[in-house]
């Protein structure tokens, strides 16, 4: 069938609200039809699941199902609800609330799915509390504040390598003051890396930064994984890549021993300042993934997917 450019956008959406209900491969230990590429394989889709990136494959799966085999787009849409809902289980469940945005977006798209409105099943789902003023994700920035904060980032990448390192530790500096996680020892740029420290919820965290262009991988991970393991056993580790990590390289760190680190990129120092959120926050939603996976990195708009 042809799309029109409501349904295109509409899928669109609808790939963004299911980015959290699933990881796009499982883990290698895992059980490997909780995931979207799991599902796909299992309904007989895989062909429409292209791998790579993680949002644009949930979108092509959407899109060439409903393209190609269309009445295959609901059976679809329920394996994922109920796969994500095994996968959420611990810590993170899915909500009444989210269910009913999904069901929405179903309905944008044009189809009503009566498994998904059936009210014994969306009132046996746990709702949001209601937030209170002072919300606990979103901390109340000045503009201005926000402003300085993004403009230095942003201006990180046209500047030579040197200056760069520079800029990004008075980044880093002015970004932990801002949050209230001021450094125990001031940040410091020693050769191409960022070090420091900071103190959150009563534990000792160790801190590496890089800037550089290449994407970080496993031997850089099991490097800092190891430096934190080497001091006192209550220390944790924040790396933090600007330009991000390998999935080989993660994914490989996965299957290693338990992880005391959690990782950053500069996609997720983005976004967090975009929805405005705290970043002690950001950090309590990695660390508690970290302890439920072993992966020390997941992205932002995984964690909170409200994020733009």
């Amino acid at each position: 069938m042809k799309l029109s450019l409501a349904q295109t956008q509409a899928l669109s959406k609808l790939a963004q609200h299911l980015y959290s209900f699933l990881p796009g491969k499982a883990h290698p230990f895992a059980d490997q039809e909780i995931s979207f590429q799991g599902v796909a394989n299992a309904l007989g889709l895989n062909r429409f699941w292209p791998g790579g990136s993680k949002l644009p494959a949930i979108t092509q799966l959407l899109t060439d199902t409903l393209q190609y085999e269309s009445n295959r787009l609901c059976p679809l849409l329920v394996e994922i609800v109920q796969k994500g809902i095994m996968y959420r289980q611990k810590g993170n469940p899915i909500t009444y609330e989210e269910m009913n945005k999904l069901n929405d977006l179903i309905a944008q798209v044009g189809f009503k799915i009566p498994e998904l409105h059936d009210l014994k099943f969306l009132n046996s789902l746990p709702r949001k509390p209601s937030k209170p003023e002072g919300d606990l994700d979103a901390v109340a920035l000045s503009d201005k504040a926000i402003l300085e904060l993004r403009s230095k980032i942003l201006k990180l990448v046209s500047l030579p390598p040197q200056e760069r390192g520079f800029e990004f530790e008075e980044f880093l500096k002015d970004l932990f003051e801002v949050f209230g996680l001021a450094p125990r020892s001031s940040f410091r740029l020693v050769g191409e890396q960022i070090d420091g420290s900071f103190q959150f919820q009563g534990e000792t965290y160790l801190v590496e930064a890089t800037w550089q262009n290449e994407q970080i991988g496993q031997d850089r991970l099991l490097v800092f994984s190891g430096k934190v393991g080497g001091k006192a056993k209550w220390s944790r580790g924040l790396l933090i890549s600007y330009s991000g990590f390998s999935s080989e390289g993660l994914e490989a760190f996965s299957r290693g021993k338990a992880t005391n680190i959690v990782c950053m990129d500069g996609l997720d120092l983005h976004g967090l300042l975009q929805a405005k959120l705290r970043l002690g926050t950001v950090l309590e939603r990695k660390v508690r993934r970290a302890a439920e996976t072993n992966e020390a990195y997941v992205s932002i708009r995984e964690l909170f997917p409200s994020v733009p």
